[in-house]
């Protein structure tokens, strides 16, 4: 597998440009002498004397030798993230100080270095010190850095910048992955996660950084002596609450009957604990539990294989304490706090029904918008946005409530980017936005999920309900009996290593070469091909323009509502089927979900 095929050349060659994130240079990884690699950190006096113990320690592994050094860890459109650890390809004060090197030229390429940058960390393990090294080595190129005091939530990061008018935010953060990874992502001064033209221009001056010993550092007091290294919490947080405060609809709602409402919240050992809590007692929810083996900020997560409030058995100590306190929700934020998992209870049953990203994404769509509606009016430009890879069911809110339902890449990034659009040509006004991955915003202090502000709004949301002798379930029943019964789903492939990669490319490219007429039960319609920007109605064979950048998805719009959606992860060795239908009831919508998934399948058998 590793050694140098006659045929890697024209595989190479084959897959650049497909839009598989890293694939050109995931090919080009098998070329570099990685025995070299790692004897040269050892022999360099650049790395400190933990790096060349740790790296020591594997010399007899080849390969583990291979795995950290037969390339660099990629720096792509949402930064970096790896495996903790000593090596090329691992998350390291090396690789962090390489990207942010980067990052600090782009800054004064750009004439952007008197702004300062905001700094955020989560509570995985070397967090702290990355946020650090990130701040040190921007320090050293005179860029001023403004660095949380301890662990805060991506949400607030996103704030921060906007606040402090920086140009850029870091954010130390793995997400959900495992214990044994970390990250480093990229904001620009909006707020949201780098987008064209900053995100090419930031990765190539990464790239453009080959040599260590060029990257530069400075100590810790030498920097906050020169002004440049600047500690900031409780002035932020207090002003990132009172905005969140200000997006409540229903405060008398909350007033009458929040002291009726029990919820029982999860941080999963990440950064929501504080302001979650905070948040809600500031506008009188007294009865939030917090599952106790959750609450502390621990990077081993201990007590769930991964932290993934998508995961079931990440609500299994909350839905445990729920039953004891005969809970009316169950929120659990992932550790960054940027996405929120829920389960509601079902007052006829007893039971908790677990809500999809979609499912409370639209829950809360309906509730900000009806709001907003009831208590000053719709604007005539107000926009409903979502990702190509949501619910159907927030296309049949906007034409409802008579908005204008706007379609972006998957990403929160292109919600952000349509925020921007919207203040900068005074057109547009921004009601919602979420994506089918547990992620949404309201309000726009912030340009990316906040999972504090959504835990807010579905508390409150209870409360307005409850009002109206309804509970949440019984109002997400309300929607689909007005809507229609929609049901989205999600399935994975891995295919790892450079035979995955090629895998998926064939997959792509055939799917791309023929459109079928139908699938499982359903008629195409059309086909979107966002790599081609081609979008071809198969009744009349128009081809017009999809309107998006160009990104490696295949999408069929199918009849009766229906959809199928194909794309390659771009974080892991993936191909993603996402496909939605619509019924006539839960258990038709279902049986009708379970279909066109099996036949979904079958289109990657390439």
């Amino acid at each position: 597998m590793y050694s140098r095929s006659p045929d890697l050349a024209a595989m190479k060659k084959k897959l650049q440009g497909t839009g598989l994130s890293g694939v050109c240079y995931y090919v080009g990884r098998y070329e570099m002498d990685y025995k070299k690699t790692y004897e040269a950190w050892l022999a360099d006096p650049y790395f400190d004397e933990a790096t060349k113990e740790e790296l020591k320690s594997i010399a007899g592994d080849e390969n583990e030798i291979k795995e950290r050094f037969y390339a660099e860890l990629e720096f792509g459109t949402a930064g970096l993230r790896g495996v903790i650890g000593a090596g090329l390809n691992r998350m390291n004060i090396y690789t962090v100080r390489k990207a942010t090197q980067g990052l600090a030229n782009y800054i004064l390429k750009v004439g952007a270095g008197n702004r300062g940058v905001a700094i955020a960390f989560d509570s995985r393990r070397m967090s702290p010190e990355f946020a650090d090294e990130a701040a040190l080595c921007l320090a050293a190129n005179g860029i001023k850095a403004y660095v949380f005091e301890s662990l805060r939530p991506t949400p607030e990061l996103s704030y921060a910048v906007r606040t402090l008018n920086c140009i850029a935010g870091i954010n130390i953060t793995a997400s959900h992955n495992p214990p044994e990874y970390n990250g480093y992502k990229v904001y620009w001064e909006d707020g949201a996660q780098i987008t064209p033209p900053h995100d090419t221009g930031i990765m190539a001056e990464v790239k453009a950084v080959t040599d260590f010993n060029t990257v530069k550092t400075m100590e810790k007091a030498a920097a906050e002596a020169a002004g440049l290294y600047q500690v900031i919490g409780k002035e932020i947080d207090d002003s990132y609450i009172a905005k969140l405060k200000e997006q409540v609809k229903n405060p008398e709602a909350i007033k009458q009957v929040g002291k009726d409402i029990t919820v029982i919240y999860t941080p999963l050992h990440g950064t929501g604990n504080i302001p979650a809590r905070r948040v809600l007692k500031e506008i009188g929810f007294d009865n939030v539990y917090v599952v106790p083996e959750q609450e502390l900020p621990d990077g081993e997560f201990p007590t769930v294989s991964y932290p993934n409030p998508e995961a079931a058995e990440a609500f299994k100590l909350a839905l445990k304490l729920a039953k004891e306190k005969d809970a009316d929700l169950v929120l659990a934020t992932d550790p960054d706090a940027d996405r929120l998992g829920v389960y509601v209870k079902d007052t006829k049953s007893g039971e908790y029904i677990t809500l999809t990203g979609n499912m409370s994404g639209c829950l809360l769509a309906e509730y900000e918008i009806s709001q907003i509606k009831e208590k000053q009016g719709l604007p005539a430009d107000g926009a409903l946005i979502k990702t190509i890879v949501t619910s159907n069911l927030a296309d049949a809110i906007a034409k409802y409530y008579g908005i204008r339902l706007i379609e972006v890449l998957t990403g929160f990034k292109y919600i952000g980017q349509q925020i921007l659009g919207f203040e900068n040509s005074g057109k547009g006004t921004y009601l919602f936005g979420f994506e089918e991955s547990y992620g949404c915003l309201i309000g726009t202090h912030a340009r990316d999920k906040d999972a504090i502000v959504a835990t807010m709004a579905l508390c409150e949301a209870a409360a307005y309900y409850k009002t109206k002798n309804m509970t949440l379930w019984d109002a997400m029943l309300a929607m689909y009996e007005r809507y229609g019964y929609y049901k989205d789903d999600v399935k994975s492939v891995s295919l790892k290593g450079i035979e995955g990669l090629a895998k998926i490319q064939s997959i792509m490219e055939s799917l791309r070469g023929q459109c079928p007429e139908t699938i499982g039960d359903y008629k195409v319609l059309s086909m979107r091909d966002y790599k081609l920007d081609k979008v071809t109605d198969l009744a009349t064979g128009q081809v017009t323009g999809t309107g998006l950048p160009s990104s490696n998805v295949i999408y069929y719009d199918l009849s009766d509502d229906a959809w199928l959606c194909v794309r390659p992860s771009g974080t892991e060795p993936k191909i993603k089927l996402y496909y939605g239908v619509k019924g006539t009831s839960l258990e038709d919508a279902a049986r009708k979900s379970e279909a066109l998934g099996s036949v979904a399948m079958k289109l990657l058998e390439v």
